[in-house]
């Protein structure tokens, strides 16, 4: 492209950013600065100090941390679990049976279930922006249902700093190697956790097949290949607010530790106390110190005058000043002020649920796009590859027929009812009309619908053999509902 080119194409852009009053550079944009980076570089070059000040923000400041726990516990709860949509259904529940087996073995570290590292893995997204699982195959020796664990590790496994361009023409960007066509081949990274280890020389990095290894983070951007904290952009405003807030609480502590002044006219006469005629008691500065209690008569000696102290109160719209701050803190964690600061005030119950609605269905975003997509789907694939190959279950031509056995439903843990009796009235007539199936309603409850069944059916089944009559057994209030004389089929006797 000719320079004559390049210029024109500049002049042209110029122009078209003077339609635009943020674009311009009067007086009010002077000290606006907006670099020009792009989807990586402007992540990675600050990288490590936004993970330690969101880090730190978690142990220190209780507002990040109520805000961090209230967002993994609404991602994850109590655990997004399988539901198999295999054809089979002996298959079906066999495979589910092993699945939960496997869940207690899953953590290369023992410390977890399946679910808890699910739990660990948001948090660690959320906390620095992304997070790596690695899948550890293991020997039929080590005596695992099915000869798989997974690791969850922190972001500086990947150094974000690693680049480079290998002899086979691969690329490696921000500690991701990618091939010519730019897809993930391999992750280079460190052998333990750099910071733990006091090193962060690149000779410790070693490579690590792609296949092997699941990056769990949400890009913001096209071509983003790191993740950043969720605190990013309310970082600074968090650590102001915690020292405003702290220094106001002090203010108040230094005010009320005196509770009066004593003024003496002639400062050079012996300082003794009128009440008891004995000197009296000074600090460390020679400053005397009277002590107060509870009903005390105090008798001066002539020419002092006591001076009681007035403690200043709150600075004015302190209250207000907080909650807005709070409220900008929670905008940008993405969660609803209610939730963070736990002030319901002025809330109705339609405007709770708007609230609420809105909120759910960004956890559904992250559900589905982050963990079910990058973790879960991931996980389930290798595993039921080493459950058929370990011999740990059954699946005549799997190697034909893997879509079919490896189609699955992920269901997140259920949402509690806002209103029970009209949440469930509405489920119903859903159900009803057709709008929605009985198994979708459970799945959104967090179960699994062949599961419910077979527990009704068990219960029905000992409920007859004991003869018990309830009145949540339809069986039972259809057949008093007929009319004597009529037969099941409704045919008359």
């Amino acid at each position: 492209m000719s320079i004559r080119k390049k210029i024109s194409i500049w002049l042209g852009m110029r122009l078209l950013n003077l339609t635009y009053t943020a674009a311009g550079h009067g007086r009010r944009a002077m000290s606006w600065r907006a670099p020009n980076n792009g989807p990586t570089s402007a992540i990675t070059g600050d990288l490590g100090t936004l993970i330690n000040r969101s880090r730190a923000a978690l142990r220190n400041d209780p507002w990040a941390s109520a805000g961090i726990s209230k967002l993994v516990a609404n991602i994850v709860g109590t655990g997004i679990k399988p539901k198999s949509d295999a054809v089979n259904d002996e298959f079906r529940k066999e495979l589910q049976q092993l699945f939960l087996d496997w869940t207690d073995e899953s953590d290369a570290d023992g410390t977890l279930d399946f679910y808890g590292q699910q739990s660990l893995a948001a948090r660690a997204m959320l906390e620095a922006g992304e997070c790596f699982v690695r899948l550890r195959p293991r020997l039929p020796e080590d005596g695992l249902s099915v000869p798989l664990q997974i690791q969850v590790l922190e972001a500086e496994f990947v150094p974000w700093g690693y680049n480079d361009q290998l002899a086979n023409g691969h690329t490696i960007r921000a500690g991701i190697e990618f091939n010519k066509i730019g897809k993930r081949v391999a992750y280079w990274m460190h052998k333990a956790h750099p910071v733990e280890q006091f090193s962060i020389e690149t000779a410790d990095l070693h490579r690590v097949p792609a296949s092997e290894v699941l990056h769990l983070y949400e890009p913001l951007r096209p071509g983003q290949l790191r993740g950043q904290p969720v605190l990013a952009s309310v970082l600074l405003r968090m650590f102001q607010l915690d020292k405003f807030d702290d220094a106001t609480l002090l203010r108040q502590e230094i005010a009320n530790l005196f509770a009066g002044f004593i003024t003496k006219p002639h400062p050079d006469q012996e300082r003794v106390d009128p009440l008891t005629g004995r000197p009296i008691q000074t600090n460390f500065e020679n400053i005397p110190m009277v002590a107060m209690e509870p009903g005390t008569m105090q008798e001066l000696a002539p020419g002092e005058e006591v001076t009681f102290s007035t403690p200043p109160g709150s600075p004015a719209g302190y209250p207000d000043f907080m909650r807005q701050q709070l409220m900008a803190s929670a905008a940008g964690m993405g969660l609803p002020f209610e939730l963070l600061s736990g002030d319901m005030k002025g809330v109705s119950d339609r405007a709770l649920r708007v609230v609420l609605n809105e909120f759910r269905r960004r956890i559904q975003q992250i559900q589905h796009n982050q963990i079910v997509f990058q973790i879960c789907r991931p996980v389930w694939n290798r595993w039921l590859d080493l459950a058929v190959l370990s011999g740990s279950i059954d699946a005549p031509n799997y190697a034909k027929n893997k879509a079919q056995y490896k189609r699955v439903k992920w269901i997140p843990h259920g949402w509690a009812y806002t209103h029970p009796v009209q949440d469930v009235q509405a489920q119903s007539l859903a159900v009803k009309n057709g709008f929605k199936s009985r198994s979708e309603v459970v799945s959104e409850q967090g179960y699994d619908s062949e599961q419910i069944d077979d527990e009704i059916a068990a219960d029905n089944r000992r409920a007859d053999e004991l003869n018990l009559q309830y009145d949540s057994d339809l069986r039972h209030s259809l057949q008093q509902k007929q009319p004597q004389g009529t037969r099941d089929d409704g045919q008359t006797q």
